[in-house]
Formats: C-alpha cells, structure tokens, sequence
C-alpha cells in the first residue's frame, strides 16, 4: 500500500482534485490523506459537501484581507507539520494556486516527492495571470510525476527540458467533475426566469483585470445587451470588494443583468450548461465550457490553454472595450460563427483523467 497525500486549498482546486480524491480511495493500493489550505473558506467548503470528501486535515488559513505573503507563510508552515506527521510516499498538488506553490516547496524541502495535476500549463508572461504563472513554472521544476492535461501542456514542459518519462497526459480532472454535477433534473429561480431568454453567463475575477480592464468589459457587456432585448446576463459576482464595486457601479442597473452572490459548485455547472453563452476571465470554464458545448469569449489577453482557442471553443477578446463588443455581438449575431464555436472538439480530455492518474500511479509506485 502506497500513501499518497493530496492538498488543495480554493475551490477551483478542490472541483478538480475532489474526482481524484474518491478515485484513489476507491482502490485498495492507496492509503489517501487529504490536506485542505482553506485558502479559499466558505467556497471550498461547499465543493467538499457536493463531493462528500472529508478531509484529514484542515489548516484554516483564511483571513480577512489576507496577501500572498500571508498564505505562503502559513500554508508552508501547516504543510510542514502534516507532513512531517503522515510521510507520504507521493505529495499531489494541483494547478497553479499560492497554496500549490507553498505546499510542493514544504515536500520539496521535505525530500517527499511531488506530483503535479494540470501541470504544463503556459502563458510565459509573469505578470498575467499573476501570481499563477510563477506558481505553475515553480512547482514544475521539482515535480517528479507531471499530469498534462493535453499535448500542448506536455509540449511545454518537454521544452522547459523536463524528462519524458515523468510527463503522463491525462486529460483534465475538471471534465471528469461534470459528471458527478450536471444534472438534467437541475431547477433554479433564476434559471426559470430566463426561460424565454439567450442566458449570458459572466464569471470576472482577475487580479489584473482589477481597476479599468473590468469596467471597459463591462460597459462592453452593457451595450450589447441594450441591444438585444432577449439577451439575459447572470453574474456571480466575486467576493473582492473591488469586484463588485466595479460591477455595481458599470453594470449593477441594468433590468437584465443580474449580479447574484457566488454559486456553489452544482448550480454554477449547470448555470453553464443552460447558458447561450459564456464570457469569463477564468481558467477553469475555459476547460469545462467546451465539453458543454458553449462557445467562450476569454477577457484576458493572454490564455494558458492555448488548446481550446486551437480548437475553436474559445476566443480570447482581450479587456478593450470595442474588441469586447464586437466580439461579444458576433455571437449573438453570426450563427454561423456561433455554431461553429459551439460544436467544435473539446480538447480537455475524455472525463477519465483521475482514472488515468490513479492508473498511472498504481503502475509506478
């Protein structure tokens, strides 16, 4: 038996490590320890419950206004003592958050291998997305298995001289949460009361789309549903105060653009699924869209998943008030070009990457 400790912090994380978590558990040859950061409190939290997956440990970190400074220093501190305490044979982290970072340099220090889920991914711009791209280029140079989730990924990670050998492409574990949440029996308020509307779904949340990238985009969204009369926006507007400031102040009037508190995991999937469309500032969605069929306008001037705008799923717009209109009214406008969006391949895998994952590391452990 092979104990394997898993550690993830926001919820992002934990909607794609949670399928890997039960995966593991589901085979007799692992022993699965399960680590959470709280980087991100009342939102992971609820992932955890749709999952059903306890954790062994909980370091609670969370504090208001809490810095990177403040999540490295505690979380490398916290990983320290779980460490030291369960000694894993193998240490997964996942993707490219502070507590990935913090907590793959605690088993780094530790001498206890690390594996990274969703490892490769690329902008090699340091300043977007900040932090993250430091994070995913850190924790990949002393990863010892590395879970691509497609060609490109391990591409990079080929060329950053990484051994072969130690790069496995898998898929995204992400495509594998919808399973378990997409559900057709799925009702909500506000999803009755788009009934008889194109629904919009907008995520934005960027630390470097703060300040004027979000309200150019804003107003960008604001023209083009006072254009079209059966188009409906939904936001889940972020906790960052200067989030909402900004979507209250561009958006936060208009009579068919509603700003509601942050969804849960489940009804977040499936607001995705029952959207016309989706214009988000997010990594994740890029990945989960394509495999729903949704075409994606990316507010961000750089993407690190090259692969759906490859593909034809995504289209990155960049933060420009004109590009983000224009964009934006195209989809509304062009079936052609809608169609085509929204039957491309997906190119995040099959739904089995924790599979893969599991397989691959009952076969080299």
């Amino acid at each position: 038996m092979k104990k394997i400790l898993l550690v993830f912090g926001t919820r992002p994380e934990a909607v794609k490590m949670c399928p890997l978590v039960l995966e593991l558990k589901r085979r007799a040859f692992f022993k699965t320890v399960v680590c959470v950061t709280g980087q991100h409190r009342e939102m992971l939290d609820s992932v955890l419950d749709a999952f059903q997956v306890t954790p062994d440990y909980d370091l609670s970190i969370m504090d208001s206004g809490q810095t990177l400074f403040d999540i490295n220093c505690k979380v490398l501190a916290g990983m320290r003592d779980v460490l030291t305490a369960e000694r894993p044979d193998l240490l997964l982290v996942h993707g490219d958050t502070t507590t990935t970072f913090a907590s793959a340099i605690a088993g780094f220090y530790l001498g206890i291998p690390v594996g990274h889920v969703e490892a490769g991914l690329r902008t090699y711009n340091m300043a977007s997305p900040f932090p993250e791209e430091f994070n995913r280029q850190a924790v990949d140079l002393i990863t010892d298995f590395n879970f691509a989730p497609t060609t490109t990924s391990r591409e990079n990670l080929l060329r950053e001289g990484k051994r072969p050998e130690t790069i496995f492409v898998t898929g995204n574990t992400g495509i594998d949460a919808l399973k378990t949440t997409v559900r057709d029996d799925f009702t909500h308020p506000e999803l009755d009361s788009s009934a008889d509307s194109r629904l919009v779904m907008l995520t934005a949340h960027r630390r470097e789309n703060l300040g004027e990238p979000m309200h150019r985009f804003f107003r960008a969204i604001r023209r083009v549903v006072d254009e079209f009369e059966d188009l409906k926006v939904v936001y889940p507007v972020h906790m960052n105060p200067l989030v909402e400031h900004a979507a209250r102040s561009e958006i936060g009037r208009h009579p068919r653009i509603r700003l509601i508190p942050p969804l849960d995991v489940v009804p977040f999937h499936n607001f995705l699924a029952r959207s016309y469309l989706i214009l988000t500032d997010s990594g994740g969605i890029q990945e989960e869209a394509p495999s729903l069929g949704k075409p994606v306008l990316v507010l961000r001037d750089t993407t690190e998943r090259p692969e759906g705008v490859a593909a034809g799923t995504l289209k990155l717009v960049g933060t420009g008030e004109e590009a983000v209109f224009e964009g934006f009214k195209q989809l509304i406008t062009d079936k052609a070009v809608y169609d085509a969006m929204s039957k491309a391949s997906n190119p995040y895998g099959d739904g089995f990457a924790s599979k893969h994952i599991a397989d691959i590391l009952e076969e080299r452990l």
